[in-house]
């Protein structure tokens, strides 16, 4: 189960910076970019590789977030839920 969670996690967030990698270099050439005003000093396939994994991550985070908040409370906490937890009673 804990694998199946982890995919719904790092595959959807794979698809994602794929497709911000596309969108990103679509509009800006990696040989452009400055870092603190100096050129970045890597090659276009690094800086392609730098930013995917940097867009892999971040939208990872976020999937995170979501799983996360799906969680009712008692999954959250790893336990049964008792009759005192339950709203109304």
């Amino acid at each position: 189960m804990k694998l199946k969670k982890l995919m719904w996690i790092v595959w959807p967030a794979f698809l994602v910076a794929g497709l911000l990698e596309m969108l990103v270099f679509s509009m800006f050439d990696p040989q452009d970019l400055h870092w603190f005003g100096q050129p970045a000093g890597l090659s276009r396939q690094g800086i392609y590789t730098i930013a995917f994994f940097v867009f892999w991550g971040v939208t990872m985070l976020s999937s995170t977030l979501t799983t996360l908040l799906a969680l009712s409370a008692s999954e959250l906490n790893q336990r049964e839920p008792s009759q005192g937890d339950r709203p109304g009673a």
